[in-house]
Parts: C-alpha cells; structure tokens; sequence
C-alpha cells in the first residue's frame, strides 16, 4: 500500500510542476491576445507566489483538521478548478483573480506532501519526489507550445493541463479512505533517523517549545530556504538574459542552455535518490553546494563561452540534492512535533525568495550590467553554505560520529 501512495504522491508532483513553467511559455501569446504589458506577466506571479505563501504558512492547521489525502485532495480540485479558468478567461482581471487560488492551491499540496513523505519514507523518496516536480515542469511548455505551434491556443494548453489536474482529482477521492488508513499506521522508515537522534539537542529543544520559530537552527534552515530558492528561480529567470548580454549568445541559444540547467536539476534529483542509499542528507547537501558553488564561480571567470555553459549544468547538478534533502532533514533536525509547522515555514520563506530576489537582482541589472549575474548568485550560494553548515555544527555538538 505505500508504494501504491508513494505513486499517488508523485503524480501529485507532477501536477505541482506543470503549471509553473507554463505561463511564462504562454505569455507572449497571452500578452498579444489580451494588449497587455509585458511585466503584467511578473504581476500575475507574484499573486501566485503570493497564494502559495498564505497556504503555506497555515498548511499545519488546515492539515491537522483535515488530514493529508483531503487536503491533497481539495487543493489539487481548487488548482485544477483555476486552470480551467485560465483557459475561459476574457480578460487579464480574471487571470489575476484566479491566480490566487491556484497559488493556495500549489502551497498546501507543496508543504503538505513534503512533510508527509520527510516523516514517512526515506530520503532518496523525497529527492524523486522532486525529481517529478521537475517532469511536471518540463511537459508543461512542451504541452504549451504543441498548442501553441498548431493553432496559436494558448488556451487549448492550459485546458489540457486543466484536464489532467481533474483525472488526479478523481483518482485522490477514490483514495481517500486509504490515505487516512495508513496515516493512522504511522508511516515507514524515518522512524529509525529519528531515534538515532533522540538525544540531539535541537529535537530536545523541540519537545521543550511551543514556539517552533524558538528552536535553535530552525531560523538558520529558513535563511538556507530562501537563499537556494532565490538562487535557483534567478538562474532560470535571468540565465538567458546573462548568455545574451554578456556572453554575446543568441536568445535561441541562451534558452536552450537554461533548458539545460533545469534538466540538470531534474536529472541530479533522479540520481541523488540512488546516492542516499550510500550517503547522508548533510553530505549530500554540504556537496551540493560546493558544485553549485564551482558552477557559479566559472560564470564569474573571464573564459570562453563555453565553460558558461558547463557552469550552468554544474549549478543545476549541484542544486539537485540541497532542497530535497533540506525538507527531509525537517524532522530529523527538528523533531517530528514541530516538522509540519516548520515545513510550512520553509516552504512559505522559500516562495518569499523565489518571488523577492530575482526581481531585485533584475532591476539592479537594469541599472547597472548582467555581469553581476553570477557574483551574486555566488553570494547566494555561500551565504546557504554558511547558514547550513552552521546547522550542521549543533547537531554535532553531542552526536559528531553520527553526523559527520
């Protein structure tokens, strides 16, 4: 039976992603259809981003009331709902209208699976589970431009995709008993990560608070959060502009190689699954960071376009393994008590990133030059690096052997 949720949950990812990379793919036809501007598009996603981050901060209430499959269940109706409304929508009011709720949507889904497959199953599930974020992200331009390439319908994409959310829909209803049975089962294996760190001292500070925000580390996680999340969406809304301003690539080009980073993520997820068998989230994390790292400093350097390339492929490997392996650690770090709340605290931090420097970044540029690119994603970088590894050292402070 859990391997039967694990494939529900996965699916469920794959519908998380889909919409994501759908309106930036669409919007050159939407703007022309509707005669809007173009940054009416960054509007209309930070509404998202904005929902997202609602739902994600009181993902632990709604989900203690309801429980996982109905909230799984209703949020995945009320996205689906809003993506068909996107394809009947006659004007840009109503996209912005119901860019809200398929934002609410997106974050109970997101801190609601997370933290059920962080205190239900092992490591290299939540490094998949992402890794079908990231499939759901890449067919939802292919589904976009098929439409778009035979008849011009952004509408007819957005329809289909709507479609598909419903077929989840009706799947997660006829499940629902299953899913309340084997909560009350108490789940698989994290159990056993958990007792090897009863006596750490931030899952002892945990059982001691009532205030998750209290507990030592908890705030470090959260700058990690929003600097990989701002440092993830900023290569992927920048990296074209980048190759093309500075590295003199065509826009074709540029693109592709951006594509690739993002198959480089989704590729790296799949592969980081098998690596935790073998090593530790903190490894894997630590690890990580030292590619991205690598990968952003040649963006830096001043070489031949080509070791750009490898740079972005190298950021994209190396950002693989840091958020799911992060959202795994939760209970671990943090105790299961707290690990709900605290999920929907970093998946709320990490939208805030996603939705803040990017943007920051871009009218700095705008300003000034892209050259500044990849030195700030560089400093991203270790500012995560350091924030982490300060995680790492109180929780080696009684159990160095365990966690080295």
């Amino acid at each position: 039976m859990a391997t039967l949720f694990l494939i529900i949950i996965y699916l469920a990812f794959i519908s998380l992603g889909l919409p994501d990379s759908m309106l930036g793919a669409a919007w050159p036809v939407m703007q022309v259809e509707y005669g809007a501007k173009v940054e009416m598009a960054g509007v209309l996603s930070i509404i998202i981003i904005v929902g997202t981050i609602i739902s994600s901060l009181g993902s632990e209430t709604i989900l203690k009331r309801l429980g996982t499959g109905k909230v799984t269940f209703i949020s995945v109706a009320v996205t689906a709902v809003a993506l068909l409304g996107f394809s009947y929508a006659p004007s840009i009011i109503w996209l912005a209208v119901l860019a809200l709720p398929l934002g609410l949507g997106a974050g109970s889904i997101d801190a609601g699976l997370n933290n059920y497959v962080a205190t239900h199953y092992k490591a290299h599930h939540m490094s998949w589970l992402h890794c079908f974020w990231g499939v759901g992200a890449m067919l939802g331009p292919i589904i976009m431009s098929h439409f778009i390439a035979q008849d011009n319908s952004w509408r007819s994409g957005y329809f289909v995709v709507a479609i598909i959310q419903f077929a989840l829909v009706v799947l997660l209803f006829v499940t629902l008993p299953l899913w309340k049975r084997l909560e009350n089962q108490g789940g698989v294996d994290i159990k056993e990560e958990v007792q090897e760190d009863t006596s750490n001292p931030l899952t002892e500070e945990s059982a001691q608070y009532e205030k998750p925000l209290k507990i030592k580390g908890v705030k470090l996680a959260l700058i990690t959060f929003l600097f990989y999340v701002g440092m993830e969406a900023t290569m992927g809304l920048w990296g074209s502009s980048f190759l093309v301003n500075v590295k003199g690539m065509s826009a074709s080009a540029a693109a592709q190689w951006v594509s690739m980073y993002y198959g480089g993520i989704t590729v790296g997820r799949f592969i980081t699954g098998f690596v935790t068998f073998k090593f530790s989230n903190r490894t894997l994390i630590r690890t990580g960071q030292f590619i991205a790292l690598v990968g952003a400093i040649l963006l830096v350097l001043p070489l031949q376009t080509i070791f750009s390339l490898f740079g972005f492929i190298l950021v994209g490997l190396g950002s693989a393994p840091i958020f799911p392996c992060m959202l795994h650690e939760t209970p671990v770090r943090f105790g299961k008590k707290h690990s709900q709340k605290i999920m929907g605290y970093q998946m709320a931090v990490a939208y805030t990133g996603g939705a803040i420097l990017p943007p920051l970044l871009g009218w700095v540029a705008a300003n000034t030059s892209f050259v500044i690119f990849p030195i700030v994603n560089v400093g991203y970088i270790i500012v995560m690096l350091i924030a982490s590894e300060k995680i790492n050292g109180l929780m080696k402070k009684r159990l160095p052997h365990k966690h080295a």
